[in-house]
């Protein structure tokens, strides 16, 4: 007995510009949005669940330093050393000082 495949239509609203975004990246991978969401929905059914992390991401504390030194070096840039050249960069990693 032959069983026919049965296929159903989703309508979904998406922001305009994520859709060319989307559907140019998925071109690339020789994809085309159909068979990307046909990927999705059959990994969401093997994992039961999101086949991915869906969480606010939150910085760690050598983040949150890192990007605190990053605004005092934007913010006061003269109290950090410049190099016109590899090698001057160079000595000064490597001296004592």
């Amino acid at each position: 007995m032959f069983m026919a495949s049965l296929t159903s239509a989703i309508n979904v609203n998406v922001d305009t510009k994520t859709k060319e975004e989307a559907t140019n990246i998925l071109k690339g991978l020789g994809l085309n949005m159909s068979t990307a969401i046909n990927m999705f929905l059959a990994q969401i059914v093997k994992r039961d669940g999101i086949p991915f992390e869906v969480v606010n991401p939150k910085p760690n504390k050598d983040m949150i330093m890192a990007l605190k030194e990053v605004d005092e070096m934007i913010n006061n840039p003269n109290k950090y050393p410049r190099y016109d050249n590899w090698e001057d960069l160079k000595k000064s990693l490597l001296s004592d000082d």
